[in-house]
């Protein structure tokens, strides 16, 4: 399924991105604002809107967990993409489920074999590029969650990325499992980045040291869901905790409570997408 924002915004030049779904919101969620890749269409048509000049989206999707009906896509429908997206999930970025190790796979054909795909990934999605590349990822030794609106502390690098001076950002998170430091590196990469390449990691919480790694041209991902209101918060814990994934029930209503304060999503969806349109060249 294709959305082609650009239909209603003329000639302007547009983005391609491949939304790769690795699990769908609640049914309510769903209902009201669509599948994760219709919600991320929404946030970066908005944020196209806001730049200068105006950038088009135009966003195709697949879902790509087979054990849900998914059906991870073959490398030949990726050859107009400019832009690669993996959502946030459910499962464990460091699980052998065979649609992960399948997705791996295709994740690194295409990493090979297309060296000017940009690649990003929001919560699972950061976890498994980074797999990809060699870093460890990690259940939470303690069982703790980072849940809700959290402070993202920045570097340098972040900063530069978000184009702001201040010190951090508010992101809504919603995860255990963590991308063990420093991340991913030329060494645990196994040839997949040149000897030289600058691995980054853009910013860290109190609960998680790797929040967002950026490569130049190649990749930026973010722990922090971007895209989450407050209903979409209260309804993704909401189903954790009667899955049994959420035990502490204190914390998540404490969690949910947050669900409405003031967040940086647009502020990351713009730096996203001005990676995706190679505008990052100043970066390091």
């Amino acid at each position: 399924m294709a959305i082609r924002e650009d239909e209603v915004t003329g000639s302007r030049p547009r983005v391609r991105m491949m939304v790769l779904e690795t699990d769908e919101p609640s049914r309510e969620t769903k209902k009201l604002r669509g599948s994760f890749s219709e919600i991320l269409h929404k946030h970066f048509a908005d944020a196209g809107e806001a730049h200068d000049p105006p950038l088009g989206i135009e966003t195709d999707r697949r879902f790509v967990v087979t054990d849900q009906g998914g059906k991870i896509p073959k490398y030949e429908e990726f050859e107009s993409c400019h832009a690669l997206l993996i959502t946030g999930s459910m499962y464990d970025a460091h699980g052998d489920n065979p649609w992960i190790l399948e997705l791996l796979d295709l994740l690194k054909r295409l990493w090979v074999h297309h060296p000017k795909m940009h690649f990003s990934g929001v919560c699972f999605g950061h976890q498994i590029l980074c797999r990809l590349l060699g870093a460890e990822i990690r259940r939470c030794p303690s069982g703790d969650w980072e849940l809700g609106h959290s402070k993202v502390f920045l570097n340098n690098v972040g900063q530069k990325l978000f184009r702001t001076e201040d010190d951090y950002v508010h992101l809504h998170q919603m995860h255990q499992d963590y991308v063990v430091a420093p991340g991913p590196s030329v060494e645990t990469a196994d040839g997949l980045l040149e000897e030289g390449t600058k691995v980054e990691v853009w910013g860290y919480s109190d609960h998680t040291a790797v929040q967002g790694v950026y490569i130049r041209g190649r990749l930026f991902t973010t722990q922090a869901h971007l895209a989450f209101d407050e209903g979409m918060v209260k309804r993704q814990i909401q189903m954790r905790v009667e899955s049994g994934g959420i035990k502490d029930e204190e914390e998540a209503d404490k969690a949910a409570e947050t669900g409405g304060l003031e967040h940086d999503g647009t502020l990351v969806a713009k730096a996203i997408l001005r990676f995706f349109h190679d505008e990052d060249e100043d970066i390091e």
